[in-house]
């Protein structure tokens, strides 16, 4: 049966839309209207009940939480399309310490930079220069952090595209994009370099034609 993947405008959804890509297997979208609030519906809630997305329906199982689902699937096919967790097992521990990083380190800031710049006006909230400003800081850090690595190798994990470069691409691209700090990433040689290397995927690029929720 075909992957039913929830919810495709929006970035973490993306996120699981980019590896089913790479790994070749189809799949098919459903729209969800987080701004009506089609997220907190009984129906939505019986399969996410946080309401939040993305949520996959494969066959007869479902599972939610983006980095949780490409592990899976990378897992389940990793012979089949990209492998995206490496060949041995020291090199599946970097991807994993380095998908950890994203999540933990690189996502919370740039969570609130997309939240408040690019979310907040369209839901009539007023924008917390406090909060951009610290966070921008903290998001630095992190950069820096990924500058001196990707200064010794082409991908975080390695010398090979994997789920730790995978996961950064869709809030990576709201950072470039539609909150307008680019510069964050250009100002940074290797980081530059390593942006323009995953952004430039194919899998992405068709990502992307699903537009974005706004």
């Amino acid at each position: 049966m075909v992957v039913k993947v929830y919810g495709p405008l929006y970035a973490s959804p993306k996120r699981v839309m980019v590896c089913l890509i790479e790994k070749e297997i189809d799949f098919e979208t459903v729209h969800v209207d987080l701004f009506t609030g089609e997220n907190h519906t009984p129906e939505f809630l019986k399969l996410q009940p946080f309401g939040s997305l993305p949520v996959i329906q494969d066959g007869d199982y479902t599972l939610f939480e983006s980095r949780a689902i490409i592990r899976y699937y990378a897992e389940k096919y990793k012979t089949q399309g990209t492998d995206l967790l490496g060949k041995t097992i020291e090199e599946q521990g970097l991807v994993q310490q380095w998908l950890e990083v994203e999540a933990h380190n690189f996502h919370p800031p740039v969570n609130n930079l997309v939240l408040q710049i690019m979310f907040s006006p369209k839901f009539g909230i007023t924008r917390d220069e406090k909060v951009i400003k610290e966070s921008e800081e903290k998001l630095a850090k992190v950069l820096d952090v990924y500058e001196d690595r990707l200064s010794k190798s082409k991908y975080l994990g390695g010398d090979f595209f994997s789920l730790a470069d995978l996961s950064h691409l869709p809030f990576t691209d709201y950072l470039v994009g539609p909150c307008g700090k680019g510069y964050m990433i250009k100002e940074r040689k290797h980081v530059s370099a390593w942006w323009d290397d995953i952004s430039s995927r194919p899998s992405w690029k068709k990502c992307l034609e699903y537009g974005y929720p706004f």
